[in-house]
């Protein structure tokens, strides 16, 4: 065992080497890690609630041992006997690191809480859900006419509500008798009927006629953030809309990683299972707490998620996922009981519908963004882009829909980005770079204001200026590369070559200073080489991804692009186009749908024939597996230049003027050579 061990923070991605010994809160504090703390370590405030992971980190070059933090101690005990702890937490003020370790800050552990950036988008949706309330009248038991009163009660459905073969659970059953004599035979029951089902079946029930609410649950269920909209089932009004990290997170920012961390680690896959399925707990009960309700009234939950967190969310092993054919256990819808997904923090009865998936890597949530965008009714040739740690891209108008999925990695999400961070409050979210002094000016989340605006110290004094979120860095390279900071390269010069300090050397490379808080106490956030490098590797997968779907389409531009999820809300069509993350197209043909995938989900929520459709759909989508063809690896290496080293972009030229500069690491300065402009 070496001096230093090894600590990786998750879902940061910050890591550094500490002596053995060293409390797991100091070293995060040294890292700049979002990890609180009100007590001054003395195990009091149980802020620092940290979680540790064990086995093989293919991803992140580690494997963590059963002794890689000092043993539970007294102090542990005394704060989870009293106050309860989550079993495999730890208190990062007491657990000491002792070997290389990889360490999960849950959201509550953090100061500054992620914004869940998905938000529901305002739709018309024609209400038609499985779940209904019907008001029946039943007729009281006779000894001359034997009959049990669920039956009779059967028979009031067929007469008054043309409801055939209803049936009921034993749990119902055992409180039918009881609830019909308070009601005096007038009840109010639950109906479900899916769209696979062939009886409809009792989910409650209740004394005389019942007006309470009934309410279900869609959950886009992402790599990196689980996006939740609890909506009224009988208007389909959103009455909440929130969101967490997801767990997984630790064992892997990626689904590959995860899916690695299963194939080497025995019951890697039920660890990653649980996870996911307590924080829907969590997130259940904590969206029914800020919309005022119980969460025993949410009796629907509709899930879209990708292959690999379809899987893992149904409890089977993603190991096939990772290697040719990919193939799925299933791909079609299901229809299951919550409790069968140990979803505890919802009604007893409650019903979940799975979306189908389209592919082996094409999964439920780009179904979801189809039945929401419906790219197979469009006129025009239309690319839809989902933007996360994995891309979902369709393309295609009335004759014909393509599907893939691109591995665009983390960057987008602020992860890989040496001063990078989840969207929280200080982060910064927009940058301008002014192309002739090469000053910046920025916002921060949680303040409308911008850096150089009056008021802004004032504004964010309480979030502080803490790092750059995803939307931040994208529009920060794409600055630097129209101010003349960065050539198509992507390679920042120095000093002397872009006339400005703010360009600093760091060994043979250089860096650009976006913010110095050190006077304050606060961090130098910078945008660094290795930035722009994770930048452009994430934005030549998404660009390959469109041209492959492209090349198979047989066109070589499309009419408009629509961009969805977190990032299509909140970054600009110009600095889009300007890094070469689509393809050329004009900018007010570039449209954002906010979070596609949910709206799909609230769809097939609130309207059951939605589902039929979606089904039907799904098996007209062409896949195109990006990991097995030949072409994506050309379109990639041409789209790491910024915006692209071959495709023209002519209305992107016709509205920005790339600065024609290059520089090198050994400081060339851009007047002996000139590339020509991507």
């Amino acid at each position: 065992m070496t001096e230093d061990a090894l600590v990786i923070f998750t879902p940061s991605g910050k890591r550094g080497r500490f002596p053995l010994g060293m409390p797991v809160l100091t070293a995060a504090r040294q890292l700049g890690v979002d990890l609180d703390s009100v007590c001054g370590g003395r195990g009091i405030c149980s802020k620092c609630q940290i979680t540790p992971s064990y086995g093989d980190f293919p991803k992140h070059g580690v494997t963590v041992a059963d002794g890689a933090l000092t043993e539970w101690n007294a102090v542990e005990e005394r704060y989870k006997s009293k106050r309860g702890m989550l079993d495999g937490r730890r208190l990062g003020c007491q657990a000491k690191v002792m070997g290389d370790v990889v360490i999960d800050v849950p959201p509550e552990s953090q100061v500054h809480k992620q914004v869940i950036r998905k938000s529901a988008t305002q739709r018309d949706i024609v209400m038609d859900p499985a779940t209904r309330l019907l008001y029946v009248e039943v007729a009281e038991p006779d000894m001359h006419e034997p009959t049990g009163d669920f039956e009779r009660l059967a028979i009031a459905l067929r007469d008054q509500w043309q409801v055939e073969d209803v049936t009921a659970d034993l749990a119902l059953m055992r409180r039918l008798q009881p609830v019909l004599r308070k009601g005096e035979w007038k009840v109010t029951v639950a109906l479900h009927k899916g769209n696979h089902d062939a009886t409809p079946r009792i989910l409650d029930l209740w004394p005389g006629f019942h007006e309470g609410g009934l309410y279900g649950l869609a959950i886009d269920l992402g790599s990196t953030t689980i996006a939740a909209h609890l909506c009224d089932l009988k208007d389909g009004a959103v009455l909440a809309s929130s969101g967490l990290m997801n767990p997984q997170i630790r064992f892997g920012e990626d689904l590959m990683s995860r899916v690695s961390y299963a194939m080497m680690n025995p019951g890697g896959d039920v660890e990653m299972t649980r996870a996911v399925r307590e924080a829907i707990n969590a997130l259940a009960a904590s969206i029914a707490a800020e919309a005022g309700i119980e969460t025993t009234a949410i009796y629907e939950v509709v899930f879209v998620c990708n292959p690999v967190m379809h899987h893992l969310l149904l409890g089977i092993d993603p190991v096939e996922l990772g290697q040719a054919p990919f193939a799925l256990a299933t791909s079609g819808s299901l229809s299951l009981d919550a409790r069968d997904l140990d979803l505890t923090n919802l009604n007893r009865a409650a019903r979940v519908y799975v979306l189908p998936c389209i592919a082996g890597h094409v999964g439920a949530d780009a179904a979801a963004v189809a039945l929401s965008e419906e790219p197979g009714k469009s006129k025009d040739m239309v690319l839809i882009v989902d933007v996360g740690t994995n891309a979902e891209i369709l393309l295609g108008n009335e004759t014909r829909v393509l599907a893939c999925s691109s591995p665009t990695g983390p960057a987008f999400e602020g992860a890989q980005i040496s001063s990078g961070q989840r969207a929280a409050p200080g982060a910064i979210e927009r940058v301008e770079i002014d192309p002739v002094t090469k000053e910046p000016r920025f916002r921060v989340i949680g303040s409308d204001l911008w850096s150089d605006d009056p008021g802004f110290a004032e504004a964010t004094k309480q979030s502080g200026i803490t790092g750059i979120c995803g939307s931040g860095i994208i529009e920060a390279v794409a600055e630097l590369r129209m101010a003349g900071l960065l050539d198509p390269g992507g390679l920042i010069g120095g000093p002397d070559q872009t006339g400005t300090p703010r360009c600093v050397p760091e060994g043979r490379t250089h860096s650009y200073l976006l913010h110095d808080g050190s006077a304050e106490g606060g961090p130098r956030i910078m945008v660094t080489q290795g930035d722009i490098r994770a930048i452009q590797l994430a934005k030549s997968a998404l660009y390959a991804g469109a041209r492959l779907l492209m090349d198979e389409m047989g066109v070589d531009k499309v009419d408009r692009v629509t961009l969805a999820g977190a990032f299509g809300a909140h970054i600009s069509p110009k600095h889009a186009m300007v890094l070469g993350m689509i393809p050329d197209v004009p900018l007010d043909r570039v449209t954002s749908a906010g979070n596609a995938a949910g709206t799909g989900a609230r769809i097939a929520l609130c309207n059951v024939a939605a589902r039929d459709q979606i089904e039907a759909t799904v098996h007209h989508i062409h896949k195109v597996e990006t990991a097995i063809e030949p072409k994506f690896q050309e379109h990639f290496v041409n789209a790491n230049a910024i915006p692209h080293a071959t495709d023209p972009f002519p209305e992107l030229n016709a509205v920005v003027t790339l600065p024609d500069v290059s520089f090198n690491a050994g400081g060339a300065g851009s007047e002996g050579r000139r590339r020509r402009r991507g």
